[in-house]
């Protein structure tokens, strides 16, 4: 029997800066803005892209350059997914509110199993999101399978 991973192959062309999405529920805006600015000189190293309310955020209090998709619950999680499966997001970074129902909860769930069906780092909080960064300098290649 022979196993086969399901990942996405990269692009044959190399892409100079990391992509990082960025997303927070409502209940957690203040804390995606209060980690990127204090990652800042990583994150402006990077390609970021983020849902609406998010990137808009991002964008006035820390200052950094943020493609805008849509607000999540008008379909930007979904963007972000399909982002993630076409090989074109390295790290996404997804501080939830769990202690809160989301209206579009089945778009969240699509984009967190997208993540893992291509193998692409997802942090859902600070301190994981902050190992992640640690790292987004190095090869994210290596880290991938190969198809």
């Amino acid at each position: 029997m022979e196993l086969k991973t399901v990942t996405t192959p990269r692009k044959n062309k190399r892409k100079t800066n990391s992509t990082v999405a960025l997303i927070a529920h409502d209940a957690k805006k203040v804390d995606i803005v209060l980690f990127a600015r204090e990652h800042k000189a990583i994150l402006s190293r990077c390609d970021l892209i983020a849902t609406g309310a998010t990137g808009n955020k991002i964008t006035s209090s820390a200052g950094l350059d943020v493609q805008l998709m849509l607000p999540g619950p008008d379909g930007g999680d979904l963007q972000l997914g399909g982002l993630v499966a076409s090989g074109e997001v390295d790290i996404v970074i997804f501080f939830r509110d769990p202690l809160s129902a989301q209206p579009h909860d089945p778009d969240i769930s699509a984009l967190l199993r997208v993540c893992d069906v291509h193998n692409v780092p997802l942090a859902t909080n600070p301190a994981t999101a902050h190992m992640l960064l640690k790292g987004v300098t190095r090869e994210l290649d290596q880290l991938r399978p190969a198809v």
